[in-house]
């Protein structure tokens, strides 16, 4: 089931932000989330908002969604284009369509919303469009269609290598799939990176290491490498809570990181953020970078969450009631909270000392530069580095990134 949305405040029906968001936006990034949400099962370690067509009653659901997507960027340009300080025409420098399983849906439906967001905003020179696809429901047709309007980068959701393991996390394809679609993808030209998952319930180091050498063999430019969270409410919690399945530890977890860094980097792959490697800064998600670095982005779709100069709001959950109110004239955001100045601070903080890059060492403040000698005596952050201003954590301080930000928030 997925996760409850958060309180917040009570947005206005038209979905207009407060002055102080539009401020200066036109001299900020702006990126466009696309959230599909519908599966053609639910895997059992998921806790997204997704859908099936039986939990829906049928297809009109999805059938619909193009049509209501466009509504809702009908909308965005209008709230980001008001008042004087607003954005005047800011073109996307990303956009990524995630679910869910955006190729759940028809290329040409997906295509209509690609069209509609650069028909209303336009795109950045060189900017990046990435679609998710599951491996076993994308076809050579729906990438050369996308390609056709713009699409830049496919994202297959791999997980495993593993059949085993692919069964227990419910997934639906099948490990000789991969190969296929990742040629597809090079053969149209389009970058690709595979998503891989570890620590799933009863995946020894040998499996998480044959899903390594088969993602590296796939010759893709970009690895996300996940640790698995057992969310509550999921199948697979439910399995481990009845004793079905073993509960993994924090030593194994660690293991299967430092297994992935070492065999990674051997390939040719450089870390730019805790869970993701690309070949090069070209090859990094600039999606995902704009998220960590607390860029503008709107969030199409149902229970998709937005964020523009400090303001974040999410909409209405269920695809039906994203559509009512959309069909209805109004804004499908249902709540909102302006960030305090420490809300931003602790998420800068969160997020910029995970990137290679690493934190300005001036953010922390005075308590927190009285931590760093610590940290460098604990092989945390890299001495260099600190020295020069920046806080940039070493392949243990990645294993204990929560740990670090814990110690420079206290």
């Amino acid at each position: 089931m997925a996760p409850s949305l958060p309180l917040g405040e009570k947005p206005p029906l038209d979905g207009s932000l407060p002055p102080s968001a539009l401020e200066g936006s036109a001299g900020r990034p702006l990126s466009l989330y696309v959230h599909v949400p519908f599966c053609s099962v639910r895997c059992g370690y998921c806790d997204f908002n997704t859908y099936t067509a039986t939990e829906l009653g049928g297809g009109g659901a999805q059938a619909e969604y193009a049509g209501q997507a466009v509504r809702e960027l009908d909308l965005a340009r209008r709230v980001l284009g008001a008042g004087e300080e607003a954005d005047d025409g800011r073109p996307l420098h990303s956009v990524f369509f995630g679910g869910g399983t955006p190729s759940q849906l028809p290329a040409e439906d997906l295509a209509a919303i690609l069209r509609a967001a650069v028909e209303r905003f336009g795109l950045e020179p060189g900017a990046e469009v990435t679609m998710e696809a599951n491996p076993d429901s994308v076809t050579r047709e729906m990438l050369e269609a996308m390609a056709a309007e713009g699409l830049t980068r496919v994202s297959f959701g791999m997980q495993s290598a593993v059949p085993h393991v692919l069964r227990t996390l419910d997934r639906t394809h099948e490990p000789e799939r991969l190969p296929v679609v990742t040629a597809w993808a090079r053969e149209l030209g389009l970058s690709a990176s595979v998503d891989l998952i570890y620590g799933t319930p009863g995946e020894s180091l040998g499996d998480w290491r044959r899903s390594l050498e088969e993602a590296i063999a796939l010759e893709t430019e970009h690895v996300s490498a996940y640790s698995l969270i057992i969310e509550d409410g999921t199948k697979l919690a439910a399995r481990m809570r009845r004793g079905e399945l073993p509960y993994p530890s924090d030593d194994e977890a660690a293991d299967k990181y430092e297994l992935a860094d070492s065999l990674l980097t051997a390939a040719g792959f450089e870390w730019y953020e805790v869970s993701n490697f690309a070949k090069s800064e070209a090859e990094r998600s600039r999606h995902n970078q704009a998220y960590w670095l607390g860029s503008d982005w709107w969030g199409v779709g149902p229970g998709a969450h937005s964020h523009v100069g400090g303001v974040r709001f999410w909409n209405a959950k269920h695809p039906t009631a994203y559509a009512q109110r959309l069909l209805a004239g109004e804004s499908p955001s249902v709540g909102r909270e302006v960030l305090t100045e420490e809300q931003r601070h602790v998420e800068r903080v969160l997020l910029e000392i995970r990137m290679r890059e690493g934190l300005d060492l001036a953010v922390v403040g005075p308590a927190g530069r009285e931590k760093v000698a610590g940290l460098i005596a604990r092989e945390l952050v890299e001495p260099k580095a600190a020295f020069a201003g920046r806080l940039v954590l070493t392949l243990r301080g990645r294993l204990m990134a929560d740990a670090v930000v814990r110690e420079l928030l206290d």
